[in-house]
């Protein structure tokens, strides 16, 4: 299984557009609020209800843990950064887009480690940061930001399924 973490404040498009891809892909994806709510009010106001809270979730399954950014509290969720830590040190696949990835630059996941994030951000990845539109190094995948979804999703489909289904997805979504 994999889990889309979802705060309010969100990035509706690196969210949306993440989750419609990978479904589409049928890759096996549950949404996950952290506020205790399964209401999830993104940055444009458009509300979301996530398929489960982080605190009724037993992740042991998760194969792969996606970011998305924009003014979220992500950081700020202690089960979340537990998570994370634990996932990045069985070495198992994560992915954060636009302001997510300083969430794992601030856990120290992102040491030894390229990545990219939103334009103004950079510093918050230190030595991390090679820009680019999708970076994957290791065990993490980043996006730089809201424009760029449909490459972070299409690259996360790849990895967890493969260029043949990711091949399909782009060709059945016209994009």
């Amino acid at each position: 299984m994999n889990y889309l973490f979802l705060d309010n404040g969100f990035e509706e498009i690196e969210a949306i557009t993440t989750i419609d891809l990978l479904r589409r892909a049928n890759i096996a994806l549950t949404t996950v609020s952290v506020t205790g709510n399964p209401m999830i009010l993104g940055a444009h106001n458009i509300a979301v209800e996530a398929d489960g809270l982080i605190e009724r979730i037993d992740f042991s399954d998760a194969e792969m843990l996606i970011l998305p950014g924009g003014q979220t509290k992500l950081g700020e969720c202690s089960a979340l950064c537990e998570l994370l830590i634990e996932h990045n040190k069985a070495n198992k696949l994560i992915a954060a887009i636009c302001a997510a990835p300083t969430v794992l630059a601030k856990l120290g996941i992102l040491e030894g480690k390229q990545a990219t994030c939103y334009p103004g951000m950079q510093a918050a990845l230190g030595e991390s940061y090679v820009g680019g539109l999708v970076v994957e190094s290791k065990n993490i995948i980043t996006g730089k930001g809201p424009g760029l979804s449909s490459d972070f999703a299409f690259c996360i489909i790849e990895r967890l399924a493969g260029a043949e289904v990711a091949d399909a997805v782009y060709d059945a979504a016209q994009y």
